[in-house]
């Protein structure tokens, strides 16, 4: 039989939480083909997964990035529906069918077809985590995040949004969302031959979004199915290497504002948010290299 789903999984030093993955996929009551591109670990993370035939391990000998990871994983894959798998993720059986159901579901919404659909991010505690369903942070909203405008936004609601949706109440159905998380993205092929592959300009964080973005752009519908249920450990594979990870975010940052939105700001302004880009990079490195120098202090005395 044919596979219904490819799943794609990129991973990185993710430990245990590898096989805790697959796991889940192997647990799931449908046919689905599980290809593993290794980003060249270093922690026997793939050691779990030895005698395992259904499961195709792609060893990269460098770190190449997330995107182009997962480029070369769908090069590989066969079924019409591709599912991208962060390794820190965890899943009960019927989370997978309540996303393929969204598709059959919502063939279309509105005038557009279904193209992307993403599960409700809980953290390990069951909280839901900010990122699996979400507006595009435009500059003009990052900047409302950034300064904490967004305690206005009960009186002016259009002018002070929030792009993270996870305070707003949880919906009782799929509702179409303008992003969802590349931790858990499950893609339709048709959608994907349409759009595009992963832009490899991106190395980590940001070509979700770029990937949202685009399949919108097209015409695809993204939907947020709160039915189904993701445990996500989040930060485990980069928790070594903080300011590595954040100097990513915020390049990725840079790009995907430069990329979507130059020709709708004011060159001025988009040179206030590359300015505000690299001066949060700024803040967040010293902080974490400074906690680094603390914990030496610490266990030197």
């Amino acid at each position: 039989m044919s596979a219904v789903i490819s799943t794609i999984i990129v991973n990185y030093n993710a430990g245990k939480l590898l096989r805790s993955c697959v796991d889940s996929l192997l647990n799931c009551p449908l046919d689905i083909e599980i290809i593993v591109v290794d980003n060249a670990s270093t922690d026997n993370s793939l050691n779990s997964l030895m005698g395992l035939p259904c499961v195709q391990i792609i060893r990269n000998s460098a770190n190449v990035g997330f995107a182009a990871a997962c480029n070369k994983g769908t090069a590989c894959a066969s079924a019409p529906f591709l599912l991208f798998l962060n390794p820190d993720c965890s899943f009960k059986p019927e989370a997978l069918v309540q996303l393929l159901n969204a598709f059959g579901n919502n063939a279309r919404a509105g005038d557009a077809l279904v193209g992307m659909a993403g599960g409700l991010l809980v953290n390990p505690d069951g909280t839901e985590q900010a990122g699996g369903r979400r507006a595009v942070p435009t500059p003009w909203r990052s900047f409302v995040r950034a300064f904490g405008l967004a305690r206005f936004s009960d009186r002016w609601p259009r002018l002070f949004f929030d792009f993270n949706l996870h305070k707003q109440p949880l919906p009782d159905h799929a509702i179409e969302v303008e992003a969802i998380s590349g931790a858990c993205m499950m893609v339709k092929r048709e959608a994907m031959l349409d759009v595009g592959e992963w832009d490899e300009s991106y190395f980590l964080h940001c070509e979700d979004l770029d990937w949202c973005m685009r399949f919108r752009q097209k015409g695809w519908t993204i939907l947020f199915v709160p039915s189904a249920q993701i445990t996500h450990a989040l930060g485990i594979c980069g928790r070594s290497r903080p300011v590595f990870v954040e100097w990513h975010k915020h390049k990725g940052m840079q790009r995907f504002y430069r990329k979507f939105f130059r020709h709708q700001y004011p060159g001025a302004l988009m040179w206030l948010v590359g300015i505000g880009v690299w001066l949060r990079f700024f803040l967040v490195a010293t902080y974490y290299s400074a906690r680094h120098v603390g914990r030496a202090l610490k266990l030197k005395w």
